[in-house]
Order: C-alpha cells, then structure tokens, then sequence
C-alpha cells in the first residue's frame, strides 16, 4: 500500500477482508467458552430435573401403595430380572459415550489434518502462481 492511500485512509480489498475475518473470528472464538458453560450447565439441569421428577414419582408411589395397604414385595426372579436390566443398561450408557467420545476426537483429528492439508494446498497454490507470474513477467520483459 503507498503512503499516499495510506495517508487518505484507503486501504485494499485484502486488507480490508483480513480485518474482517479476524474480528469475526476473534469475536466467535471468545463466544466459544460462553456457550460451553451454558450447555453444560443446561446439560446438568436438565439432568437433575429429571432425576427429580424420577425420584418424587416413585417416592408418591410408594406412599400410595403403603396408605392404600398394596403389597409391593416383588418375586427374587423379578428382583434379579430388574438388576440386570439395570446393569445392561449401565453397560450400554458406558460404551455409547465410549463410542461418542471416540467419534469427536476421531473428528477433530479430521479437521486438524484438513486444516494443516488446507495450509499445504495453499502454499502449492501460491507456489504454481509464482511459478505462472515469474513465466509471464519475463516474457514480458
């Protein structure tokens, strides 16, 4: 840029862009943390609540059954039968975020390799361009 556009406060379409995207890409990176705090604090409410609700139901039940005079004693094999159930379930939750966790950071490796791919391809493109302009300048010289 010469002095005489910068003294006149003009600048080039380049400029001007790499501003741009820098400001919004400072701005969405500084959200970043705001959001992870509000999911997780979403995610945590969430959960309790339903926990709750989970925990108040059974316990309104219970006083049900004991003032309406219902047994409630459950056979062994169905006592057994709810065990497991709940074990398998355990065990299920326990290898889907296995499998989930595995996929995010299988992704992130992803993006990492195209980011550095995407560097490299920039750095042959503009290696092809220079070649190109050297050819054409000194045809033309």
């Amino acid at each position: 840029m010469s002095k005489n556009e910068q003294t006149l406060g003009t600048k080039d379409v380049f400029s001007v862009c790499d501003e741009s995207v820098d400001k919004l890409f400072s701005n969405i990176k500084h959200s970043v943390p705001q959001y992870h705090q509000s999911i997780t604090t979403f995610q945590q409410e969430y959960l309790q609540a339903y926990e709750n609700i989970v925990v108040s139901t059974i316990a309104l039940q219970k006083e049900y059954a004991q003032k309406a005079g219902i047994t409630t004693s459950m056979p062994e094999a169905t006592l057994k039968m709810l065990h497991n159930t709940t074990d398998e379930f355990v065990k299920v939750n326990s290898i889907q975020n296995q499998v989930v966790l595995a996929t995010i950071d299988a992704t992130q490796q992803n993006i990492k390799t195209f980011n550095d791919n995407a560097k490299s391809f920039a750095d042959l493109n503009r290696n092809i361009l220079q070649s190109w302009i050297s050819v054409f300048t000194a045809k033309n010289n």
